[in-house]
């Protein structure tokens, strides 16, 4: 009976010392790590401040996308965004991240913030995740990111003691997760889309049609301007030899398609959008002397036609498939579509798509004036999906 009484005893002191130590541990927790990065601050807060990028860098919800849902926000970007996890994996389980703060540096420079609501399996609850982003570096180049942790445990007191390993546990996460941070945006190219007075207007996603092309291998071309303008002259004849002998007309306007922009050497289909015209007029007729305006957007393809191509004409019939792809529109030089091509490919990337094939221009100005100060482009580039 002394054994027991003093079993009990002893029991007692334990859970006593274990009620002293948890009310003496603090009722919450915080930790922040930083990174910093030579992107434009216009792609590190547009890449924070987007739920569907959060798997590709964040080991704190899983990375699988079946198991992942999107809602809220703007396009899944600014307040309301949200992704909920539901993940058999017992690492995850289910839970959610929500932006509930989100504040764009200004255009002329300046911190941002973003911050996360979050919902776990862990201990605590009023879980955020805060993002800022300072200008940092030589004449503010780079970004400076510093991501915080906060987690309440009020009175739960195992809450209290889960809490003294939660720099390992999450801490070590979020280490990993800025890291991986840093070496994704170091895959974005460097263009800020957002400049203030930027000639890049427009940038969405688009569905394009299914359409009818005739497209023609300029091959590697010198890049000059009158290189370009020769190659590109020389082979629309090409071009309209094919649609004259198979009584098709222009459904778009031309088309320039990007193999590769080099220092020295550009490589480049010409591709013109077709699709059957009405019957001939007489040759001697007002109209067969006007020349015909290509429609100013794509015409969508019905059905696959068939295209004979005479015989030694560089030319293939292409028909493509409907697609969604990113969009902007240009007015500048064409000597400044790869830059322009190179932005509207990181605000696709950092808005959470992935771009495949090549990108294309829609001359909108017709070849010589794109080579003008005030030239016409819509460009394309397709997305994954």
């Amino acid at each position: 009976m002394t054994r027991l009484i003093e079993f009990v005893i002893a029991l007692a002191l334990v859970l006593a010392l274990f009620l002293v130590i948890g009310l003496v541990l603090p009722s919450s927790r915080q930790l922040q790590e930083s990174i910093e990065t030579n992107r434009r601050m216009t792609i590190v807060f547009d890449t924070l401040n987007n739920v569907r990028r959060l798997k590709d860098w964040n080991p704190l919800i899983p990375g699988a996308a079946n198991e992942l849902s999107y809602s809220g926000g703007d396009d899944n970007t600014g307040v309301g965004a949200k992704v909920d996890f539901n993940s058999a994996n017992a690492a995850w389980g289910q839970g959610s991240w929500e932006i509930v703060e989100s504040e764009r540096p200004a255009p002329t420079g300046g911190p941002g913030k973003i911050a996360y609501a979050i919902v776990d399996k862990r201990m605590g609850t009023d879980k955020r995740s805060v993002f800022t982003l300072q200008p940092s570096g030589k004449n503010n180049r780079n970004v400076k990111v510093t991501q915080s942790y906060e987690v309440k445990y009020g009175f739960n007191l195992l809450g209290r003691y889960a809490g003294m390993y939660v720099t390992r546990h999450v801490g070590d996460a979020v280490k990993v997760g800025l890291g991986k941070l840093t070496n994704m945006l170091a895959t974005v190219p460097n263009f800020d889309y957002r400049t203030e007075g930027s000639p890049l207007t427009d940038l969405k996603i688009v569905d394009v049609p299914a359409e009818d092309l005739l497209v023609v291998n300029a091959g590697n071309i010198d890049r000059t301007n009158d290189a370009i303008k020769g190659s590109i002259k020389q082979n629309q004849e090409w071009i309209k030899r094919v649609m004259d002998a198979n009584g098709l007309v222009a459904a778009g306007p031309l088309r320039i398609i990007t193999t590769d922009f080099g220092s020295e050497k550009y490589a480049f289909d010409i591709a013109q959008p077709v699709r059957k015209g009405s019957a001939a007029p007489k040759a001697d007729s007002a109209e067969a002397a006007a020349p015909v305006t290509p429609p100013p957007a794509p015409v969508a393809s019905t059905a696959e036609l068939k295209v004979t191509i005479p015989s030694g004409a560089p030319v293939e019939y292409v028909r493509t498939q409907p697609r969604k792809s990113a969009f902007a529109s240009y007015t500048g030089y064409m000597a400044e579509l790869d830059n322009q091509r190179n932005a509207l490919r990181a605000w696709a990337v950092t808005s959470g798509h992935e771009v495949v094939d090549r990108p294309y221009e829609s001359w909108k100005s017709g070849v010589d004036g794109a080579f003008l100060e005030d030239g016409k482009f819509d460009i394309y580039w397709a997305v994954k999906h």
